[in-house]
């Protein structure tokens, strides 16, 4: 793999072969990076020395993080996954599927899915407020990898950016 500098990878994080780690990204401690995967530029992904139960973040051989976005506190992130620019996931912000409106997970995002930063109300006693959560805007076929065009013409359909 490729770790591009200043970035970071730090102690007992594992980053598999043919990964690219892009400028100013960081992999925390203990975080799985699996084979074959993009973590574009500044991509953050949490680590864990402590506690020693505390779950690791995972992110699948084949995946594609996108610009900015935050994986932490023991999200996972499966196998061909695409996840858009500025996303946050961790372990309690819900997965939703654009096709049904419903959760179909918190802090998971699915194998071959394509996911973006969302929001969806909510209201309080304070008021009404949109609360972060990440949108499954597409199932990929099993294996389906796309070049970074191909994913920018998935993401315009949808109304969404890499």
């Amino acid at each position: 793999g490729v770790i591009m500098m200043p970035s970071y990878v730090n102690i007992g994080a594992r980053v598999g072969a043919g990964t690219m780690v892009d400028t100013w990204a960081t992999v925390g401690s203990c975080a799985q990076i699996g084979r074959n995967v993009h973590l574009s530029g500044g991509v953050g992904i949490g680590g864990v020395l402590e506690p020693p139960q505390a779950a690791p973040v995972i992110v699948g051989d084949e995946c594609f993080i996108g610009s900015r976005c935050i994986v932490a506190e023991g999200a996972r992130v499966d196998e061909g996954a695409v996840l858009g620019a500025g996303a946050v996931l961790t372990g309690s912000v819900p997965v939703i599927e654009s096709w049904s409106g419903e959760e179909v997970a918190r802090g998971h995002v699915p194998a071959w899915t394509v996911a973006v930063a969302a929001t969806r109300q909510r209201t309080y006693p304070g008021g009404t407020f949109g609360m972060p959560c990440v949108l499954l805007i597409k199932q990929l076929n099993e294996g389906e990898r796309h070049d970074k065009a191909q994913l920018n013409d998935i993401l315009r359909e949808h109304g969404a950016t890499l």
